[in-house]
């Protein structure tokens, strides 16, 4: 299944009133990702970035002056989506805004059935929350440290790999298709399969301090530690 991550950035919290100025798009085929991205800056055609939007995300109006308008650039964001699900974190917002986007050029409204909410999908498998981008990327062990402010790229970065690790993590990701997997031919009566490299290496599980504890754990049991013999 073809999915895309995205999110956005926007002059203000109306879709009715304010415009998207940002979009950051990441493929995924069967919950992996392929490499594809789109990211965009867009002029907001007049609509001025609200102070509190500029402190979220810090694009400014001058920024935006030499940018396309949407209109100029619909298609090509069309063309991204095309047979993929859209995939977005408090998907409400983004694709309230990409639908206002759209009817304000005369292009039909995508329909809910292709939208999947990571949000919704977290409160269903994280009852008691907190469920924001940032505290999903702590549960699962993210590296979200270097998101001083919002960014669609970014942020459509992140909320990629909390996805797949809501959806069951990297191993349900590997499918083993024949793209996956390679046959070596062995001098014995057997065949060896190898599951193909990970495009991208699973982010670190422990902290530090808790390496560090494991290591006086060992120091102070001494040479007959199982783990100096693994």
């Amino acid at each position: 299944m073809r999915e895309i991550v995205f999110d956005t950035e926007t002059t203000g919290l109306s879709n009715q009133s304010d415009r998207i100025i940002e979009i950051g798009c990441i493929e995924l085929e069967n919950q992996f990702p392929t490499g594809r991205t789109l990211h965009l800056f867009i002029n907001p055609d007049g609509c001025k970035v609200h102070p509190d939007a500029l402190a979220v995300h810090g694009i400014t109006d001058d920024f935006l002056a030499d940018k396309p308008l949407f209109s100029a650039v619909a298609d090509q964001i069309a063309d991204f989506f095309e047979g993929a699900h859209y995939v977005a974190h408090n998907a409400s917002f983004d694709m309230g805004f990409l639908n206002a986007e759209y009817k304000r050029i005369g292009r039909p409204a995508i329909s809910p059935d292709l939208v999947i909410d990571t949000l919704s999908l977290a409160r269903r498998r994280h009852p008691m929350g907190p469920n924001s981008l940032d505290a999903l990327c702590r549960r699962y062990g993210i590296d979200n440290s270097h998101r001083n402010k919002h960014g669609a790229l970014l942020d459509a970065e992140l909320l990629t790999d909390v996805y797949i690790e809501m959806n069951g993590g990297r191993q349900a990701a590997l499918g083993l298709s024949t793209d996956d997997v390679k046959t070596v031919e062995q001098d014995v009566d057997h065949e060896v399969v190898e599951i193909g490299e990970r495009l991208r290496p699973l982010p670190q599980r422990l902290s530090a301090a808790e390496i560090e504890a494991h290591a006086k754990l060992i120091a102070r049991i001494g040479a007959d530690a199982l783990w100096n013999k693994a």
